[in-house]
């Protein structure tokens, strides 16, 4: 018979949905393998060629990348010296030779040394990552992650159905994870298919603002993205096949809402209804719940003085009109984040005229390769050398842990304010304005109002190529920063008195991310309906769970969202796989339901409170859709993903009550 950890490898090792078994093997000479290296990332290519040559001295300590904490742009190679890089590069090319002439075109599971030699080396020697890298890291024989129990070992014959409300990139994670543990779980999704935001989110210039490798799930690590910042249809065909090769399409209802939650007292259940397209209303039991709706979710679309008799189209960034042909027309765009920063740019070759409304300018990171496919280096790295993709992979996401995070900290008694927090917050500031200043160096009147009047990292930074400053300068383009007084039957009046005549307008004017759960009636414990617990202040434990809402697991729920360091999909699934093991808990005790204390969420609330007061969207004349009506941060969370690694780690009894 197999040891547990014989089996476990095994299952890990088919953990992820797209592992590969082996690479092509390597047939190009030594002149070309020495052009392959000087365009390598070396820290990754060092330590997948340790990985796959079992050979540590590839992780010489006097080349470990020194991990430059990023101000404005990356640093190549982790902020290795030119002396480090020359030698890097002798020494990756040793090793690709040894690759082709010992033909290695595979890698079996590491043995535990050799995965804490290589993060040790990746990270410098910091230990306190090595936990939350190993859920990252599919060759990690202690990966974690995937569940360790199944519903028939723990509860077997037992009813125990579980909602999970949302198919997008959270209810994607949720299914798959319950899945593993065999729990049996039916999701419903309002849309008539998967895909979320990503499905929903369809105007033209749609992409990430974030690196592609960073932008997926631990246990589906694709490594054949064809761009450096993914399109949005690249990233809705990658929901959809996770999907579907992890068998999940099938539980899913869709074109089905959850309309109402009412907590069943005597039968510690939840009773839930759904509603189809067709009007038609369904009432169930759940042992529990999995809310994986998502946070930018509901558009927010102003109420204009007006709008009723505007006779042109309008349509919200979230709800583009494919129908509409906007080449040739006279177009408005309402808002300048992260929407209408993708939306402008790529309309503004194609129309007659572009007339943006400008509350507040956008920082904006420089990015060069923001448009560009992955390079050819890459892809022959990804496919000849073992797992290349994955430790690329690992490389973004252990340099997301910092992050941007120390530009954006408060210093007290910062003289700057309220343009800047800190000196090196105001360093930044004044290396992203001179960028803009080169930008727009021929239109000083577009300068003037280019620059916000807001510290960096206080609100969304954009990623800048320098595309936003052209469509700016385009002799079709028009930036208002009056405001707008009303609509007219043409089009828009600002508050100077000028009407501007527009045959589409654009509300490119964001989401409410703060009323979570808005559109559902949720009702718990004693009859208490979870806006009325609320009050417009959303709060959970870890982002997961409401004191009076047994079994009942939000999924990227209140202040866990990253703006500056971490990752999505890590704290989506570190949320999951902590609702799986308190549904474990409450499995394995025989209980029917678990419920978080009042006084577990508030220390939790008061620990996240006092990180975002120390950060420049914390501070108290900044003004975002970070924050709710209340003016407290909700949204953002202060701290990185190692942090959330050791809160969701385990279920705490003592912040918890067992139901029998």
């Amino acid at each position: 018979m197999p040891s547990m950890q014989e089996m476990r490898s095994e299952t890990m090792r088919f953990d992820d949905l797209y592992w590969e078994a082996s690479s092509e093997p390597i047939v190009e000479d030594d002149v070309e393998l020495e052009k392959i290296v000087a365009q390598a990332e070396l820290p990754v290519l060092l330590a997948a060629l340790a990985a796959a040559l079992g050979d540590t001295s590839f992780l010489d300590s006097d080349l470990q990348p020194p991990l430059t904490l990023v101000d404005t742009q990356p640093h190549p190679h982790g902020g290795m010296s030119p002396e480090q890089q020359e030698r890097a590069r002798a020494l990756a090319l040793d090793g690709l030779r040894q690759l082709r002439d010992k033909e290695v075109t595979s890698v079996d599971l590491l043995e535990d040394d050799a995965v804490t030699d290589l993060l040790g080396y990746l990270t410098g020697g910091r230990e306190h990552w090595f936990a939350s890298l190993k859920h990252e890291l599919d060759l990690a024989p202690d990966k974690g992650g995937a569940p360790q129990w199944t519903f028939d070992e723990v509860a077997d014959g037992r009813d125990f159905p579980v909602l999970i409300i949302g198919a997008g990139i959270a209810g994607i994670a949720a299914a798959y994870r319950y899945s593993q543990a065999g729990v049996p779980f039916t999701v419903v999704e309002d849309a008539p298919t998967l895909g979320g935001t990503w499905a929903k989110n369809t105007y033209p210039g749609v992409r990430l603002d974030t690196p592609t490798f960073g932008y997926s799930y631990s246990f589906a690590q694709r490594g054949d993205w064809p761009h450096q910042f993914a399109e949005g249809g690249d990233v809705l065909d990658y929901v959809r096949d996770v999907a579907e090769r992890a068998g999940l399409v099938e539980s899913i209802e869709f074109s089905t809402r959850l309309v109402r939650l009412v907590w069943d007292e005597e039968s510690l259940t939840w009773q839930a209804t759904t509603r189809h397209s067709g009007g038609q209303e369904r009432v169930r039991a759940f042992a529990a719940v999995v809310s994986a709706l998502g946070q930018l979710d509901r558009p927010n679309i102003p109420d204009f003085p007006g709008a009723e008799l505007y006779r042109g189209v309008t349509m919200h960034s979230q709800e583009w009109s494919h129908d509409v042909d906007y080449r040739g027309k006279r177009v408005a765009v309402i808002g300048t984040g992260a929407s209408a920063y993708q939306i402008v740019p790529a309309l503004a070759d194609e129309v007659s005229g572009l007339v943006l409304f400008q509350r507040s300018a956008p920082w904006m990171l420089p990015a060069p390769n923001y448009h560009d496919g992955v390079s050819d280096t890459f892809a022959w790295l990804r496919r000849k050398v073992p797992h290349y993709a994955q430790w690329y992979r690992l490389w973004v996401t252990l340099q997301g842990i910092p992050g941007r995070m120390h530009t954006v900290t408060a210093e007290d008694g910062w003289h700057g304010a309220p343009l800047s927090v800190s000196a090196k917050n105001q360093e930044v500031r004044e290396v992203l304005i001179e960028r803009l200043k080169e930008q727009l160096a021929d239109r000083p009147e577009l300068l003037e109002n280019a620059i916000p009047n807001y510290p960096p990292g206080a609100k969304r930074m954009l990623r800048d190529n320098g595309v936003w400053a052209a469509a700016l300068k385009s002799e079709r383009t028009t930036v208002i920063t009056a405001g707008i007084e009303r609509f007219s039957e043409k089009g828009i009046i600002d508050k100077d008195g000028v009407e501007h005549e527009v045959d589409i307008v654009v509300f490119a004017t964001g989401f409410k991310p703060s009323d979570y759960l808005d559109e559902v009636e949720v009702v718990g414990r004693e009859g208490v309906e979870i806006h009325d617990f609320w009050k417009g202040d959303a709060r959970a434990y870890n982002g997961v769970t409401v004191p009076g809402f047994p079994n009942f697991f939000l999924i990227y729920g209140p202040n866990v969202g990253g703006v500056v360091a971490g990752s999505l999909h890590f704290m989506i699934e570190r949320a999951v796989e902590f609702s799986l093991k308190a549904v474990h808990e409450v499995l394995q005790r025989g209980a029917s339901a678990i419920d978080v204390k009042p006084d577990a969420l508030d220390r939790f609330v008061e620990w996240v409170d006092a990180g975002n007061r120390r950060m420049a969207w914390g501070q108290p004349y900044v003004r975002s859709w970070y924050q709710n009506s209340h003016g407290r941060v909700s949204q953002v969370w202060p701290y990185t993903n190692v942090e959330y690694w050791e809160a969701t780690e385990t279920v705490k009894a003592d912040d918890h009550e067992f139901l029998a």
